[in-house]
């Protein structure tokens, strides 16, 4: 389902946010805003936010370069769905109202287990961007190991045309662009309360 903007009132939020009984799951490429749009998406609800790739990185006492570097991709998703798997099934209600919101990394949903838990026990949202975006956000960082070693306007597009028969499998499918994030967590909320009805 792909949502269009509309404002929502406070009352509208309150009464999504009654609703939800899962945790929320964004899933989409590096750069989409992931983070910085559950950060707020969970401040707004008034929930838990967890980023997975940080706790991947507690987990292991590493940094995802580090782990990438010393064991590879396979050795990294498996973990990383291990951890989501955690996060999941230990995602706190708050007020006995709903659950946290969960920001995977890029490859995460790509995986088939991760992917079929998340689908089964969580909402997922697919917040999803054109490549220039995504290259003009993350292009210039040397912190992504996927983007080592070649163009990274090329390996986005390349990424992103690979995973996209993955993320098209979320109910719910958000367009993000220049905009502020909060239009995009507007949006959201919008698709949720949708997918819900």
């Amino acid at each position: 389902m792909d949502v269009q903007q509309t404002r929502l009132s406070p009352q509208d939020i309150a009464t999504i946010a009654r609703r939800i009984e899962r945790p929320i799951v964004l899933v989409g490429m590096m750069g989409v805003g992931k983070s910085s749009v559950g950060r707020r998406l969970a401040q707004i609800l008034d929930c838990s936010f967890v980023d997975a790739d940080d706790e991947i990185e507690r987990s292991a006492q590493m940094t995802i370069p580090e782990i990438f570097d010393s064991f590879g991709e396979e050795y990294f998703r498996n973990g990383e769905r291990r951890v989501i798997a955690r996060l999941i099934e230990d995602a706190p209600a708050e007020n006995g109202a709903h659950h946290g919101v969960i920001a995977t990394g890029g490859g995460a949903f790509c995986n088939a287990e991760t992917r079929k838990l998340i689908l089964d026990r969580a909402i997922a949202v697919w917040l999803d961007s054109e490549v220039a975006t995504l290259v003009d956000r993350v292009g210039r960082k040397g912190n992504r190991p996927l983007l080592r070693g070649g163009d990274p306007a090329e390996i986005i597009a390349r990424l992103r045309a690979e995973r996209e028969v993955h993320y098209a499998q979320a109910p719910i499918h958000i367009m993000s662009g220049h905009a502020p994030h909060q239009h995009t967590v507007n949006k959201v909320l919008q698709g949720i309360g949708q997918w819900l009805s």
